[in-house]
Order: C-alpha cells, then structure tokens, then sequence
C-alpha cells in the first residue's frame, strides 16, 4: 500500500496506526496488548504490521505467518514465532519447559496438555521481554495449524503486565472463525477520495475517467486491488474501458492478476516459485537445494522471480501475498507440482525433519504404496506424542488412502477418526467412522468403530446422547479387549451420572448392562469392584452395593495408582466416597487426584479435580480453602474462555455464605449454559444449592420445594443424598412431619450399610429433628460427637446450631447458649456468614447480648488478589504461583505489588504477618 510522503503514515489509515501505536506505547510503559487486525484479502493488514515494524525501534520483534499448506504441521507457526526466543527455555519451571521442548521435538516425553503449553509459551514470552518490550506479530493467523492457533489464544487471554504486545493479523474470510472475543481492529475499505489518490499513484500512463471510476467503484476501497488490477490493463482497456465488468469476486480478479504475471516468467522461474509455494517454512537453504536438484540455474531463477515482485529472498522467503502461492499453484499441472514434491522429500533431512519430508514424499505418491503409508502412520505417532493431534490426523487420513491391504486401511481410517476426534474436528471424525466400517478389521475393529461413534455423539449432543452406543461398544470389545471395554463402561456410567435424569435410557440402563456383560466385570481388581458394586447399588439397592463401593475405595486408597488410572478413575472414585459418606477417603483421593492433575499437567482433568475437591472442602468447614480452589478453576476456564468454572465453584460456596445474588447468579448460569443443556445432574446441584442457601437463610418453604427437587433423581447419589438431608431441616421447621420422617428413613437405612462417622453422624442428625424429649438429645449428641470424628466441621457446627436451637426451646437456655455459642464461631471462622448470623440470632433469643457485627472499612482484595496474596504467603514464589493460576511471573508480581499497596507493606516478607481470612473479597 502506498504511503503518505516519508513512510510517515498509509494512507487511509491513520485511525488504525494511531491504536497500535498506543498499543506500543503502552508495551512501553509495561503493560501487555493484544489486537486481532482482521479484514478481508488485500485490505492492508500486513501494511498495517509493517507500521508497528517502523516504530518497533528499541523492542524485540519476532514474527510468524501462517501459511494454508502448514495448517496440518501441528506447533509450526508456534515453533515459528518462538524459535528465536529458545534461549530463554532454561529458566522456565520444569514442566512448561519440557513441555515446549517436547511439542517442538526437541525432546520425547508425553504429549503436552495444551494449557501446560499455553502457559509455557505466556512464559516463554514474558522471560525473553528484557529491558526491552517484546513485539509478536503473526500475519496470516486464520493459516495458523490448530494447536498454534489455541495456544497464542490461551496467551493472549493471560497477558497482563509483561511488556508483550501480540498482534495477529486474521483474513476475514478465513477457513474458520479464530481468537473470538478478543480486542479487535477492524479495518475497512478506503473511501472514494482516498482509492483514488492510491490508484494514482501506480498508473504512470492516461486513464480514461470511466476505467477510473470502474476501478474505484469494483474494488470497494481494497488497497491491493486497487495496485495489482491496473497491471491487468491493456491500453485499449487504459483508455476507452470498453472491457465488460469482471465477474468473479475481488480476491479471484487479485490472483488472477498474479496468475497472469507468474505465467508470464521463465519456465525455470515458475518451477523455483513452485518450490516456495509448496514448501510453507520458507527454508532458503532448502529451496535452493530443491532446485538444483530440478537442474534449476537457482541464481538466474532467483532474479527473476525477486525483479517481478511475486517474491523475495532474505533470511526467509517471502511471496508478495498468500494469492500469490495460490496463483503459482494454478500456474502448473498435477505432475509438475509431484516433481517439485519429490525434489523437496529428497532434499530434506529424515532425521531432523521426518514430517515434513514424509508429507512431500505422501504429496508426490499417485497409487496406494504400503512403504509410504507407513512412514505417514509413523510420523502421526511422533506428532501425536508431541501434542499435535490435529497433525497426526491429517497424516493418518493420507496413510489410509495410499493403504493397499484393506483389514491396514481400515485399521487407520479408524485411527485418523480418533485422532480426528480427538482433535474436535467431530464431522471429519464422523465420516472416517464410516470409512473404516466399510474396510475389513480385525476383531475389535467394530468394537472399537461403534465407541468412537459413542464419544463423538456425547461430545456433539450432550452427556447421555452417546451412552448406548457406549454401551453397545462395550459389550462388542468385552471378548477381544476386556481393559478397554472396563474403561468404556466407566465412562458410560459416568456419563449416565452426570446425564442424571436427563439420560437416555438412563443410569440404570448402564449399570444393567455392566452387571450382564458376558463373564461380568472382574470384581478381583478395585476398578471391576468400584463398577460392579455402583452398578448393584443402582439397580438391587444402595445397602447391596455400598459395601462394595467403600470396599473400592479403600483400595484406591491404599494401593499404588499409575498416572493413567489415577486420572482415569479417581473422579470416579471420589464421586463413590462421597455417595457412600467416606469422608476421609472423599478428602484424600480428591487431594491426590488434584496433585496428580497439577504434577502431571493434565489440564483437561484438573478442573474437574478441582471441583470435587473444592465440594470437600465445603463440608470440611474451610470455605476459604475452597474459595482458593475455585479461583485456581476459574483461571483455568478464564483462559480458556469458559465462566463454568467460576459458576460452579459459586454454586457450591456461596450458599453457605448467605450470599443470595452470587448464588442465583451463578444458578441462572449453570442453568442456562448452552453446554450444559443435557446434564441433568445441573439440576440436582442447583437445588441442592438453592436449598442450604434458604436454609441458612431461614426461608424454609424455598428451601423445602428446592431440596425436595433437588432430590428427585436418588441414582445420582451424591448431592441428591445431600437435598435430602437440607429436605429434613427444612420440613421439620415447616412442621411437615411425614415427608420429613420419610426422608429420615431414607437416611437411615442408607447410613447404617456405610457406617462411616459422618453416615452415622449425619443419621444421628436428621433423626434427632423428628423426634422428642430424651431421644433428641441422645442424637443430638451423638451426631456432634460422630460428625466431630468425622472432622465434617461444617455439618458439625449446623448440628451444634441445631442442638442449641431445640435447647432453646426446651428452656434449657444455659446449654443452648454454649451449644450455640460453639455454633456461632465454628460458623463464624468457616466464613458460612448465614449460618453464623441465625445462631447469633438464636444466641440474642438464649439471653445472651449479642451485636450484630458492624462492617468496618476493611481492605477489599479481588478473588484473584486474596489467593496470590495466600500464596506469596505459603512461600510460593512468582513463578510457582503463575504456574497455579496460568499466570505470568510478571503479571503475579503486578498484582503482588498492587496487593502491598492496599495492606500498606512493601515486601513478602510483611505478608507473611498479615491476616487475610477477615479481609473483604470482590469478585
């Protein structure tokens, strides 16, 4: 695009330079940016880029481009942006280190997750900023391979205080829609004035006004139009414009220019720019060698292509726009573009670069060839290991064509649906599902077809839409894969639970079909038993399976777990500890998944993880420590653009807090959201939710209708047992005395078959509420004492509330008013403020003179600035803490320094005398 005088401004476009200059200013200054400059085809974006380029004068620049021939080669735009930054890889934390080397085959090792890369990259950059800003630009992004794309979007979302400015460049119209709600520079067309200064500055000969204005009025403001159609025009075109309007769209009128001007080359030109066309890394060293290997004269074709302004050579080679590459690509037949493939296989090195070479060799193959095939199938293996599932799909499907032996073809049709799948890619997944139906297979090849059918079904239309597919691949892999077809039907019913009501068929559907599974499920391991006695509860009864499920539970405890079975079937687990009251189990195996989560970085775990141990923590009376887990889910899904997280961990604390609005809020939203529409356990929570809010509250007759909802659906166990025990508060205040003596059966028979101290404890509870005189105050008792051992601290202190309250109104006003008491600051420190507010009620109604606490000005930190402040405490350093809430260590000590200027100290060292459980906290 041509410029205003001395490069000083483009023209047009002094709106956009002047937002990225404030951008740069304010990478300056210390503070991140980030801008997407999205527009169509030839609209100035890169121009735009060129700007930042200009004034980058004293900031570190690195760039990449996307290129669409690389979106398959998955972490090469990434590997692109960061390869001059590897310097810096040494001082990241372990993990994010590893991480990196390894997706850019630098190392072997476990495939990444991809937040643990996202964080490792926001790292990355933040370590390589200096004294000096740091200046990403990414041209082209909407060519950006998957695991790129979602990686700079995971560190776009997490920059803050780091001196980085990201600027992605994204074509409109690009093959899908990338980096949504992120900050956005639209750039437009140029209006009438300013096309036609831009087109008069490369006509050198007459226009005819009428060309002129046809120009001006068909190329609607496009900048590169409006330079590239002029050299399309013929003198009679210059000056009579007798040539009919063109037909085609904008960008088919630019590369059909570009098509007219590489035709017009050399036949040796054409073939180098082939070369460049075809190869997306832009590698000199390697063009060249394509080249001589073609018995091209490199230096001749070199000036050629560089004089016609399709091209350039510099460090890396560059074409004067995408349309280009497409043009050359039209320019040549099928059997030209195989030579030129074939040229570039040869050239490269197998041992450093064996995906690239395999997928030239891959592009140069006609027929089905097995040697080709299985270099591909290899190469999938290698990307997939790295994390580049999206890679390792696109090398399984051209391994499945180039596949002569039908039962091989078959064999990777099915797994490039998986990796396909895998990769989110659900409808490509769908038709290779169908592909490899019709190819032969070994045993489990149907099995494993009609499994892939049941994920992607789940993953498509909700939790329970998939199960009887789940189920009917479970029954097919049981003769030939007994391991997976356990795995399968733990999922199943998993899903089933969390589909809950809303399930086709049903949990109990699922748990038939576990029980008459040919040869059954072994219960000689903890998983066959975990299976065997959820399922028995749910379809004999609980008293016939509990057993065994604490019997499961306890060797998950006590037995040694690989990384692979700990985060497959500790969710699991956790979920039957708490359904089965093993309070001690539910709080250990929900720490160790949540350790195994973070050591290992399986992000795509961890927030369930966390979730289940932030509901532990609820009933152990630490609702700080949960606010703690929540913050840290929270900046999980912060990251990666989902409030779930956030809800969630709302919907299971602030009711305890009393806090209503917090509470609907995130009721209203859990509800709602879209994702969620077929989990019927969303249902059980809210009202489980809605109903220890109003019973904190004192609002018994919202309580009484949310709890007795919230229990509708008891195979769900979990929170549904929960409602039930909120139900028995709640309808013994409404003096609804059959319904509450109803539910306590329920409870009781439930507890003695699990006789743990929080079952009994919890029995003890809710059948001292129906009953009179001596025996109520045995029970009382004994639930204090038994939910005491149990170290339940929240349900402990709600029974020393009620205690106190039937004390009360016994007369027995001196035992109420200790009871009450104890209730009041347990409570109290739990930070269950409702809770604590109706014993100083009840304390106030006992005689003793109470006040109710009058706010004072306390310091206000953020959630996010309460839990790094929690952390700094602990000893955490920046970096360990960023780790935990995908941070970067410069953006931790922003906060660290806002937080010393609100507590009024100026070092760690202060912090670690402060109290912060009293402080106020904002969301």
């Amino acid at each position: 695009m041509a410029r205003d005088g001395s490069r000083t401004g483009l023209i047009g476009r002094r709106h956009e330079c002047r937002v990225l200059d404030d951008l740069l200013a304010q990478a300056r200054a210390g503070r991140s940016g980030v801008l997407v400059v999205r527009g169509e085809a030839g609209i100035g974006k890169t121009e735009l880029l060129n700007h930042l380029l200009d004034r980058a004068t004293g900031c570190r620049v690195v760039r990449a481009a996307g290129v669409q021939s690389e979106m398959e080669l998955s972490h090469a735009g990434l590997h692109q942006l960061c390869a001059p930054l590897l310097s810096h890889l040494d001082g990241l934390p372990e993990p994010q280190r590893n991480a990196l080397r390894t997706a850019f085959g630098m190392q072997s090792g476990d495939a990444p997750d991809r937040f643990l890369l996202g964080l490792a990259t926001l790292s990355l950059l933040a370590a390589a900023v200096g004294d000096e800003p740091l200046l990403c630009l990414v041209d082209d992004a909407q060519w950006l391979d998957r695991v790129s794309a979602q990686t700079l979007e995971f560190v776009a979302r997490r920059l803050l205080a780091e001196s980085v400015l990201l600027v992605l460049a994204v074509r409109e119209s690009g093959s899908r829609e990338i980096f949504p709600d992120l900050p956005e520079l639209a750039v437009r067309g140029l209006n009438e004035h300013e096309s036609r200064r831009l087109l008069d500055s490369v006509v050198t000969g007459s226009l005819d006004q009428r060309v002129r204005d046809r120009i001006v009025a068909e190329t609607r403001g496009n900048p590169l139009a409006l330079l590239e159609l002029p050299r399309g025009l013929t003198a009679v075109d210059m000056a009579g414009g007798f040539g009919g309007p063109e037909p085609r769209p904008l960008s088919g009128q630019i590369e059909a220019g570009f098509l007219r001007r590489v035709r017009s080359l050399p036949a040796e030109t054409q073939q180098l720019l082939l070369i460049a066309a075809v190869e997306p890394v832009g590698d000199v060293a390697l063009l060249r060698q394509a080249a001589e290997r073609l018995g091209i004269s490199v230096d001749t074709a070199v000036t050629h292509a560089e004089a016609s302004g399709l091209m350039t050579l510099g460090t890396w080679v560059r074409f004067r726009h995408p349309l280009v590459r497409s043009a050359v690509h039209r320019a040549v037949g099928p059997e030209e573009q195989r030579r030129v493939h074939r040229a570039l296989a040869d050239s490269i090195d197998a041992e450093l670069h064996p995906e690239r070479r395999v997928w030239h060799r891959a592009s140069a193959t006609v027929g089905p060839d097995e040697t080709v095939a299985a270099e591909l199938e290899g190469s999938a293996g290698r990307a997939q290991a790295r994390g580049g599932i999206a890679a390792a799909a696109a090398f399984l499907l051209r391994a499945t064509e180039l596949t002569p032996d039908p039962v091989r073809r078959g064999a990777r049709a099915l797994a490039a649906a998986r990796a396909n799948y895998q990769a989110g890619a659900f409808d490509a997944a769908r038709e290779l599902v169908d592909a490899a139906e019709l190819s032969h297979h070994d045993e489990a090849g149907p099995g494993r077809a009609t499994l892939l059918r049941g994920q992607i079904m789940s993953a498509t239309k909700g939790a329970g839409a998939g199960l009887p597919l789940l189920l009917e691949a479970a029954r097919r892999l049981r003769p030939y894969d007994s391991g997976l077809a356990v795995q399968t039907y733990r999922d199943a019913i998993y899903a089933a639970l969390t589909a809950g009501r809303l399930a086709t068929g049903g949990v109990r559907d699922v748990a038939e079909a576990v029980l008459s599974a040919p040869g059954h499920v072994d219960t000689g391991s903890r998983e066959g038993l975990l299976l065997t006695g959820l399922a028995r509860a749910i379809t004999e009864d609980y008293a016939v399976g509990a057993p065994m499920l604490l019997e499961a539970v306890a060797a998950f405890r006590t037995e040694d777990l690989s990384r692979e079975d700990g985060l497959g079937w500790l969710p699991l687990a956790c979920r039957m500890a708490h359904s089965t009251w093993d309070f001690a189990a539910w709080s250990e195996l929900s720490a160790r998944l949540v350790d195994l989560a973070r050591g290992n970085g399986a992000l795509a775990v961890l927030p369930s993880a966390l979730l289940l141990r932030l509901s532990n923590r609820v009933f152990a009376g630490d609702l700080r420590g949960a606010a703690s887990l929540a913050v840290e889910a929270d900046a999980i899904g912060e990251a990666t653009g989902s409030g779930f997280f956030a809800h969630y961990g709302a919907l299971v604390v602030a009711p305890f807090r009393g806090q209503e609005s917090l509470t609907r809020q995130a009721i209203e939203t859990v509800t709602h959201d879209r994702l969620l529409q077929a989990e019927g356990k969303v249902t059980t929570a809210t009202q489980w939710a809605a109903a220890v809010l109003c019973n904190g509250l004192g609002r018994y007759e919202e309580a009484y209708a949310a709890a007795e909802r919230g229990c509708e659906n008891p195979q769900e166990l979990g929170l549904s047992l929960q409602s039930r025990v909120e139900l028995v508060e709640a309808a013994v205040r409404l003096g609804r005395s059959a319904p509450a003596a109803e539910a306590v059966r329920t409870i009781e028979e439930m507890t003695r078959v699990s006789g743990t101290a929080w079952a009994l404890g919890t029995s003890a509870a809710t059948r001292a509420l129906v009953s009179e005189g001596r025996a109520a105050d045995r029970l009382h008792q004994e639930a204090i004492e038994r939910l005491d051992a149990a170290e339940v601290r929240m349900d402990s202190a709600r029974a020393r509330l009620r205690y106190g309250e039937w004390l009360r109104l016994e007369q027995r006003r001196a035992e109420a008013r200790t009871r009450l008491g104890e209730a009041h600051e347990m409570l109290g420190e739990a930070g269950a403020e409702a809770f604590a507010e109706r014993a100083r009620r009840e304390l106030q109604a006992a005689g003793v003179r109470t006040r109710k606490p009058v706010p004072e000005t306390p310091v206000t930190l953020t959630a996010k600035e309460a839990e790094i402040a929690r952390l700094a405490q602990g000893g955490f350093t920046n970096p360990e803490i960023g780790a935990r809430l995908f941070l970067s260590p410069h953006t931790v000590e922003w906060h660290l320094r806002k937080i010393f200027a609100k507590l009024g100290i100026s070092s760690r060292k202060e912090i670690g005398t402060m109290r912060l459980d009293g402080m106020a906290i904002t969301s």
